[in-house]
C-alpha cells in the first residue's frame, strides 16, 4: 500500500470542485507540530494558534473559492483533555469558513458501520478518498487515496447520516 504524507493530501484541496468532508474517529492525534501549544494550553489555557495558520490559510482559500469544507469529530465523552483542547481551537477553523460538527460516540446512530478499520478519513467531491494511517503511538504516517466509486459513494452515504446526527459546534459544549 502506498501513502502519500499530510503535504500530498493538502495539494487535494487545490483540486477538488464542492466539498472537501474529513471524519475524525480519534480521541487524540499527537501531532508532533502540535505538541508544544498543546502542552501550553494545558498548563495555562491560552490558545496558540500558529501551528494553524496554514491550514485556516488553506480553507479560506477553498472557501473563498465556494467551496465547502467541513469535518464529523467523533468523540467519547467524558472527552480527553486533547479533543477540550481542538474544541476550543474550533472557532479559528470555523473562522476560515469549516464547517465542524461533534458527535459523541454514545448518540451514533446503530446502523453505523466504519469503514476501514476505523480510520479517519477524507472524502473529496464524493469521488476520492483520503484515509489516514497512524502508527502504534497515533502519529501520522500518511494517507491512502482510495478511487474507487462505490467506496466513495458508501463513505458519501456515511458522511450524511453522520453530518445529521452530530452537534453543530456552537452547540456542542463538552
Amino acid at each position: 500500500m502506498q501513502l502519500i504524507s499530510s503535504a500530498e493530501r493538502n495539494l487535494l484541496f487545490e483540486r477538488f470542485k464542492r466539498d472537501a468532508f474529513h471524519l475524525e474517529l480519534r480521541d487524540d492525534y499527537s501531532v508532533p507540530g502540535e505538541d508544544a501549544p498543546f502542552r501550553n494550553w494545558l498548563s495555562s489555557r491560552d490558545i496558540d494558534h500558529s501551528h494553524l495558520a496554514s491550514w485556516t490559510q488553506l480553507v479560506g482559500h477553498c472557501t473563498g473559492r465556494g467551496m465547502t469544507v467541513r469535518r464529523v469529530r467523533v468523540v467519547t465523552e467524558p472527552v480527553t483533555s486533547y479533543v477540550q483542547w481542538e474544541h476550543a481551537l474550533t472557532p479559528l477553523n470555523e473562522e476560515a469558513g469549516e464547517d465542524i460538527r461533534w458527535l459523541p460516540r454514545h448518540l451514533l446512530p446503530r446502523t453505523v458501520a466504519f469503514p476501514f478499520d476505523g480510520r479517519d478519513w477524507w472524502l473529496f467531491d464524493d469521488r476520492l478518498l483520503a484515509v489516514g494511517h497512524f502508527d502504534e503511538d497515533g502519529r501520522v504516517l500518511g494517507s491512502q487515496l482510495i478511487g474507487d466509486p462505490d467506496t466513495a459513494m458508501a463513505c458519501a452515504a456515511l458522511r450524511d447520516q453522520l453530518w445529521t446526527a452530530a452537534i453543530p459546534h456552537i452547540n456542542y459544549k463538552p
